[in-house]
């Protein structure tokens, strides 16, 4: 009952695998060699076959059984698996979209918030600065003016302590002019022993 060229490769692929097996290797036999040495002329011959164009497709009953089972199954499972999972993913689909809508939207809000935030922490550092500034100019004004208020109170002071020691310093003289003549009758007086009259 040969079928033709496809008859030998249902036998031959088996024979092969077995062959190719991952057993450890022995030496094969005389047996085993002339086996795979007509497997491998079989194998020649149909790859040719098939090089060539001549393929056997055999159509008989047993093709038509999963035919019915495929169109049976698909008339079935559509409407119980497969359209509740198509709109099980478009519902998904749908979240997913409306999810990252709403996350553009919050970056969208938050980059505002951010951007409004900024401008009032800049704003706040120019017042401060600003202030600062006003601060600084009132504090070097404040202490001109008690530097020059300190600077007055020592001229005065000083011209106060100058008058007051030119003061002493003349009625020291004058005292000291009216003790020299008493100081002179007297070493005079004592260097001449006796009294001097001026």
């Amino acid at each position: 009952m040969d079928r033709g060229p496809g008859q030998w490769y249902s036998r031959a692929v088996p024979e092969l695998l077995r062959g190719l097996s991952a057993e450890p290797r022995v030496p094969m036999s005389l047996l085993d060699v002339s086996a795979f040495t007509e497997i491998s002329a079989n194998l020649s011959d149909a790859t040719r076959a098939v090089s060539e164009g001549a393929v056997n497709v055999d159509l008989d009953a047993t093709l038509l059984v999963p035919m019915v089972l495929f169109v049976v199954l698909l008339f079935v499972l559509k409407p119980t698996l497969f359209d509740p999972m198509m709109r099980l993913f478009e519902e998904r689909e749908k979240r997913i979209e409306g999810t990252r809508r709403e996350a553009s939207k919050e970056d969208e809000r938050s980059a505002k918030a951010l951007a409004k935030y900024e401008a009032i922490l800049a704003k706040a550092r120019e017042t401060g600065s600003a202030e600062r500034e006003k601060l600084r100019s009132e504090a070097a004004k404040k202490e001109a003016a008690l530097s020059a208020e300190v600077r007055d109170a020592t001229g005065s002071t000083l011209e106060q302590g100058r008058a007051a020691i030119a003061a002493e310093a003349k009625q020291a003289r004058e005292r000291l002019h009216g003790d020299v003549k008493m100081l002179g009758r007297d070493i005079a007086t004592r260097v001449l022993g006796r009294e001097v009259v001026s």
